[in-house]
């Protein structure tokens, strides 16, 4: 038993290096937890048994092993949260920062994704769940018909479990939006990704600031009650004046949590680090999105788009509502 935890730890610990190539090059304040095995193994189980992706392992997310080692029934209530990558793993885009695999889907979907997506919640216990998807311009509608029916499974079948989505930016088509906004989620968060200037040279050319500013400024005009989320990478050369300038962008059009984390290079093929981001100045920026009046904001170097404590923050103000006391 002893010789086969070993392997099975050691299996882990490989595959942490391989979807972390660089981190013993990394400034010392970089530390990945661990998985412990009572989460992190069976949470990659359901997943498997369901053909089921997240964009925590497409998108190597530092923070993987912390959140699905949560994941679970604790003190009678449910906890953790996985994101979940519909439409498949493959996205019609390339931008050049991340991870997801890039090509042509040919329009292929998988119909019973939604309900099981719906099961998979239900089995990993999950009290909040985050939904978000390759972008899939090879179809007519771009996925949003598929993402709301996701997102309606999982109310369906499971009512109390706090939706919140990640959505692509349909080429800011406002019918498109539309239909994820009528699926009635908890969140919608669409991530700028970086400042206005540094656009061109990391993200998609179908992709752009002003685009995304659009999906987000529709979202909160067609439905005022839906919390709306943003996200921006640091240390690609971006200045803390451009920091600051979208910041208050994103302020203009009633965004209400923010996320602010360090960009670290999937692979030498992906843009390269300009700048290691001190902990100190992620301080700054977070006083700073509070100041500009941000609900919540969460910054730091492993901080990410669905960083578990932006969840925690959402369920409390989520509840508040339901109690009638905002």
């Amino acid at each position: 038993m002893l010789h086969q935890h070993n392997i099975q730890q050691q299996d882990t610990v490989t595959t942490l290096a391989r979807l972390f190539p660089e981190q013993q090059r990394k400034p010392s304040w970089f530390k990945i937890q661990p998985p412990r095995r009572d989460g992190f193994e069976n949470i990659r189980h359901v997943l498997r048994s369901r053909n089921l992706h997240t964009v925590c392992e497409e998108a190597h997310c530092p923070n993987m092993a912390e959140c699905w080692a949560g994941c679970g029934i604790r003190d009678g209530i449910r906890v953790g949260t996985a994101t979940f990558m519909v439409l498949g793993d493959t996205c019609t885009r390339a931008c050049k920062f991340c991870a997801v695999k890039t090509g042509n889907p040919r329009k292929q979907v998988d119909s019973t994704e939604p309900e099981n997506l719906a099961s998979a919640i239900a089995e990993m216990k999950l009290g909040y769940a985050v939904i978000t998807s390759v972008d899939r311009d090879d179809l007519p509608d771009e996925g949003a018909s598929h993402i709301a029916a996701c997102i309606k499974s999982v109310r369906e079948k499971h009512p109390a479990t706090r939706v919140e989505v990640l959505i692509p930016d349909f080429k800011g088509r406002d019918e498109l939006i539309q239909l994820v906004i009528n699926a009635k989620p908890d969140v919608i968060a669409h991530n700028i990704e970086t400042v206005k200037r540094l656009q061109r040279k990391i993200r998609d050319p179908r992709a752009g600031y002003e685009q995304s500013i659009h999906v987000l400024n529709v979202v909160k005009h067609q439905d005022p009650a839906i919390i709306t989320k943003s996200s921006i990478m640091l240390g690609l050369g971006e200045a803390r004046e451009e920091v600051i300038e979208a910041m208050k962008d994103l302020r203009s059009i009633g965004v209400s949590i923010l996320t602010l984390g360090q960009y670290l290079r999937p692979s030498q093929k992906h843009t390269p680090v300009i700048e290691y981001v001190n902990p100190m100045v992620f301080e700054e920026y977070k006083k700073r999105g509070e100041e500009l009046g941000f609900a919540f904001v969460a910054a730091g170097p492993l901080v990410r788009s669905s960083y578990r404590a932006g969840e925690l923050f959402v369920e409390h103000i989520l509840e508040r509502r339901q109690k009638g006391n905002n």
